[in-house]
């Protein structure tokens, strides 16, 4: 796999980045660890196993876009005729087959730039966060609007493209996407499972500074790309709003004006639960686990959006939302 090379980042990850590295191993393609201040031997381990390792200057600010930039910069210099790049978290363990089955598409599909797989959580028992995110990574199989951060790009397209904007805390991938198709590239999800992920949400904190990356990340795309965001994007920003202020909003208005009947319309939340919930198949437990944490997720969102807003007016740099930390 000469045409590939791998950029893998992490920080702290230990006995995961471990297991990320072996899981590739034996396939061949020359790997790049980007480490953000390790302080559990991470970094000498990768080093260890021979890999070549950026490790971050952390007193600039940290986001996944600028490691895995970082990571990309470092493959050119030590490999640059790779053909194919392969994004992978530290937390990741790339199954068997995925890489070759990745590019043998690329190559087969000149019209393509970028390719992910399924994306699976290895302990979906542990907690409802870790099943809900594996939920959230089962998508339907062929051309969609964006990858996540583990996925294989063109080299060529993503040096073309300028690579990931590295002020972005959260959402780097699909506003790249967004980039990358209006130039006329398509981006394709493949029914091949890619990797397994270790998400470790074990506590409602977690889940909580995740959702608020989410909006964060919602309300600077909408500053940073304007007219030309995608539409999904600005619904998503839309519904945080409907649900998380005007709501609330226009329930204590009734209840100054009516008294508790105004409350009746708090009653709009269990609603929009239920009415997530039979929509989906997934049995009835997991069902109401996902509406009732969608509803709930506005409210982080929120904060998230509001933080971002806030720190925009006050020209503040970015904010790091490690969830795991």
């Amino acid at each position: 796999m000469k045409q590939l090379g791998v950029v893998v980042i992490g920080r702290n990850e230990g006995e995961r980045l471990r297991r990320c590295l072996e899981s590739m191993s034996g396939m061949g393609p020359v790997v790049v660890y980007v480490d953000s201040g390790s302080t559990d031997g991470s970094v000498e381990m990768a080093r260890s196993r021979g890999v070549e390792v950026v490790a971050l200057d952390m007193s600039v600010p940290f986001t996944a876009a600028r490691a895995r930039n970082a990571g990309f910069a470092r493959l050119r210099q030590v490999s640059p005729d790779i053909e194919f790049v392969q994004f992978v978290d530290g937390d990741c363990e790339v199954i068997d087959g995925w890489l070759q089955d990745a590019m043998s598409f690329l190559q087969d599909r000149a019209d393509v730039s970028c390719v992910c797989g399924r994306l699976r959580e290895r302990f979906p028992e542990r907690s409802v966060y870790n099943r809900l995110c594996d939920f959230e990574w089962d998508r339907a199989p062929g051309e969609t609007e964006a990858c996540g951060g583990i996925a294989m790009m063109r080299a060529a397209v993503f040096q073309e493209m300028g690579a990931f904007r590295e002020d972005m805390v959260a959402g780097e991938e699909p506003e790249l996407c967004q980039r990358m198709r209006a130039k006329g590239w398509k981006i394709w999800r493949l029914p091949s499972a890619m990797a397994w992920h270790d998400a470790a949400m074990l506590r409602f904190g977690q889940w909580w500074k995740r959702s608020k990356r989410t909006g964060f990340g919602n309300a600077q795309r909408l500053w940073l790309t304007g007219r030309d965001t995608d539409a999904s994007i600005v619904k998503q920003s839309l519904r945080t709003w409907l649900w998380a202020v005007l709501l609330p909003l226009v329930s204590l208005a009734g209840v100054i004006r009516f008294g508790r009947l105004g409350l009746l319309l708090l009653l709009l939340y269990p609603l929009q639960v239920l009415r997530i919930a039979v929509a989906m198949d997934r049995g009835w437990r997991f069902n109401l686990e996902r509406g009732f944490f969608l509803v709930l997720g506005k409210f982080p969102e929120l904060v998230g959006q509001i933080q971002f807003w806030m720190g925009h007016k006050k020209r503040q740099g970015s904010t790091t939302f490690d969830y795991k930390s």
